[in-house]
């Protein structure tokens, strides 16, 4: 009995943790011997927990990611044994204050805050992202005037990460700079050029800008050349404003252009814009024309580069080929006019924008990296994977290269939103952000013959989950993460009543959803309205760009998929606006169609459930897609009911109702669950979720019977009890 209280008692002073480095076995960290040795910190935005030093990474071939900086995590680093969080040791150390930063010359007495951005749940995003200042009495104290909830892109790049960025300490001011740019401008020269008269704000002047990564990708706002080692950029307006110092400066006030033979053409310096007559886009900025026949050349045009270079988009040179009339780019497949380049080397001609195509895409509809091509080897046809049309084979296009694999989609389908593609600079890059867009939920604590995880740790939960094929009793069990019915393989606890599908369970916890580029983070929320289908739901949500909150039933369902309400495949298409062929709705998101025929669906209809229980009807009632009736009632609401939409029926009964009937207002949300509503009483805020009470007690707000879905006091003693419709009356 000593040796098993002794065996305890060790075990309970050493921690294991599992470490990206070292996936093979858990580490162990024994607190008494290791408190001289390991070097720890406290960091301001991880409070939870401290961060333990890893001099020195052991193994190249794992990977992970700094929560700092956003960059492929590398020894030295501060690692959490606890939870999922790590720092390069650059940005761990990283200065609380900037007080001059060069960037930001107006409030220099101020000085830029170390932030981090909201990128877990609701709670995070009120407790997590404060600006922090230091206090000679108190020491580091978050900066209460903020309004947390407003974060904007940073100066320099003009992106939204989750990661680390620095903002000025005024609360009134919106300047902010993530934290990658805010250490790589430091060391560059900056001069603020007085306010110009072709932009609303001034003017920041920087030499050598091709030395930042993220210029490499930009070009100038009015030419759309290539950047060069001289530009001015607004670090004030929310879209990149960028110029070289040749279009600000030394642009000429009159030409004679190829194009045009009846007169010259100015230079008009009015930031309103044209037409342009030769590319027939709209543009902003400056541009050329002629007052007398209103003939209007955006810049571009009317000075395009002779020779065009660049080894990351093509392996050759395009030289300038002016002629009249129209021609089919072979980068593309688009028609244009007038201004095209061509490769001699390769024989192809394209246009001026397709000079600088990306070889290499990530897409975020497409588990792989996705690369340029201007002919097609295969000789059978193929459909692009977006819109459905046939690719031509002597057209451009993108197409993957993994084995198996036939994704291709048109070039102008890849490329038409910039939310859902990346360029990659090099190939060696895609085996990275493969990587780097899937990270487990779970750790594997024992696993059987067939390398099956029988036990594991999930992070939505406190205690150790275990494998299994059935239930031991017949109960109803919904799965804690998507709260269907557990029918198939799960995983539960010994300890408490927790549930889930092994599906559920395996789910990644940061991926890469088609939705949108930007990783989509995991998070288990007790009460929470999915983006997607607008249900209440329980469970685990997705956080997509750090914006949208998806449920795991949306969440599973791919772009392109087979439903049985339909005889064609649909694919998600981001520009419907139409109604929804299952319920009817108004489609304001996006909704998947048909390329054959006008049919649509919202996810709301694609994850109905195939079947439910009703206690109007002993037999489970089926998900019916069409109805030869002319008229058509509810048997639950008794109303009429569209026999055009879709329904819940049984064919032996004869019993057909709406599926908002069928499932109630709230089949995805799990009884006793918390809701911080603001409803002043005398313990404390939070209340709990039921579906129904015993005795029909009087509603605390207005007074009437409480027969269908309360919040309650959790405390037995306390009387407070509200409708959930009445949530917002207080």
């Amino acid at each position: 009995m000593k040796n098993e209280n002794e065996n305890e008692s060790h075990h309970k002073s050493v921690q294991q943790f599992q470490h990206p480095f070292h996936d093979y076995h858990p580490l162990v960290l024994v607190a008494e011997q290791s408190n001289k040795s390991v070097q720890q910190i406290q960091h301001p935005f991880h409070e939870e927990h401290p961060l333990v030093l890893v001099a020195e990474q052991s193994n190249e071939g794992l990977k992970a990611y700094c929560d700092g900086c956003g960059e492929l995590l590398s020894a030295p680093c501060f690692t959490c044994i606890h939870c999922n969080y790590h720092l390069h040791k650059q940005c761990a150390e990283a200065p609380l204050r900037i007080p001059n930063h060069p960037l930001h010359p107006e409030h220099l007495d101020a000085g830029l805050f170390l932030r981090q951005r909201p990128y877990h749940s609701d709670k995070d995003l009120l407790l997590r992202p404060m600006p922090y200042h230091l206090d000679k009495g108190l020491g580091l104290q978050p900066w209460p005037y903020r309004n947390h909830q407003k974060v904007d892109g940073c100066a320099l790049c003009k992106e939204k990460r989750n990661m680390f960025f620095y903002e000025c300490h005024h609360w009134w001011c919106s300047f902010s700079i993530d934290i990658n740019c805010a250490q790589l401008s430091s060391s560059f020269k900056f001069s603020q050029l007085s306010k110009h008269d072709i932009h609303q704000h001034p003017l920041t002047f920087i030499e050598s800008p091709m030395a930042i990564d993220v210029f490499k990708r930009l070009s100038c706002s009015w030419c759309h050349e290539p950047l060069t080692n001289f530009v001015s950029f607004c670090s004030e307006c929310p879209i990149l404003f960028i110029l070289h110092k040749k279009c600000l400066d030394e642009l000429p006030t009159k030409i004679n252009h190829p194009s045009y033979h009846i007169h010259p053409i100015f230079l008009n310096r009015s930031n309103s814009g044209c037409f342009c007559n030769l590319c027939q886009k709209q543009h902003s900025g400056p541009f050329y024309g002629c007052p007398l026949c209103h003939f209007n050349i955006n810049i571009g045009c009317a000075l395009p580069m002779s020779i065009v270079e660049g080894k990351s988009r093509h392996q050759h040179p395009f030289t300038l080929f002016r002629r009249r009339g129209s021609f089919i780019c072979e980068a593309c497949g688009i028609e244009g006019n007038y201004i095209s380049y061509i490769c001699s080397t390769c024989n192809v001609m394209v246009h001026k924008k397709c000079t600088s195509l990306p070889r290499i895409i990530k897409f975020s509809r497409h588990d792989h990296c996705i690369f340029h091509k201007y002919f097609l080897e295969d000789l059978t046809r193929q459909d692009c994977k977006i819109c459905f049309n046939e690719v031509k084979l002597d057209r451009g296009s993108y197409s993957c290269r993994k084995p198996g694999c036939n994704y291709i989609v048109h070039v102008n389908c890849a490329l038409e939103d910039e939310m859902l593609y990346e360029v990659i600079e090099e190939e060696k890059q895609c085996e990275e952000l493969e990587e780097k867009s899937m990270q487990s939920s779970i750790i594997r604590i024992e696993v059987n013959k067939a390398g099956e995880a029988t036990k594991i740790q999930h992070f939505c939960h406190q205690h150790c989950l275990v494998l299994a094929d059935k239930m031991e009793e017949e109960i109803d069990r919904k799965c804690d993460g998507c709260m269907l019915p557990i029918s198939n393989i799960f995983y539960y606890c010994l300890e408490c009543p927790f549930f889930l599908h092994k599906t559920c369970a395996e789910l990644p916890r940061i991926k890469q959803h088609w939705f949108r580029q930007s990783n989509a983070t995991l998070n288990f929320e007790s009460f929470k309205k999915c983006a997607f289908c607008y249900r209440d739901c329980s469970g685990l949500f997705y956080k997509i760009g750090g914006y949208w909150d998806m449920c795991t039933r949306c969440a599973k369902v791919a772009d392109i998929i087979e439903c049985e309400g339909h005889q064609h495949f649909l694919f998600f298409d981001f520009k419907y606006r139409e109604k929804c062929n299952g319920c009817g709705a108004n489609i304001n998101k996006g909704a998947f169609r048909c390329g054959k025929c006008r049919f649509a669906l919202d996810f709301g209809c694609l994850t109905l459930p195939h079947s439910a229980l009703h206690k109007i009807d002993e037999h489970k009632l089926k998900l019916t897609y069409h109805d030869d009736k002319e008229q058509s009632y509810c048997d639950i609401c008794e109303q009429y009911r569209d026999p055009s939409l879709w329904y819940y029926s049984c064919s032996i009964c004869d019993t057909s109702a709406h599926p908002k009937c069928v499932l109630g207002q709230f089949p995805l949300i799990k009884d006793w669950v918390t809701l911080p509503f603001n409803f002043y009483h005398n313990h404390h805020r939070d209340l709990k979720f039921f579906r129904k009470v015993e005795g029909f007690p009087e509603c605390s707000f207005c007074g009437k019977l409480c027969q269908e879905e309360i919040l309650k006091c959790e405390k037995f003693t306390c009387n407070f009890i509200v409708h959930y419709k009445c949530r917002r009356g207080h």
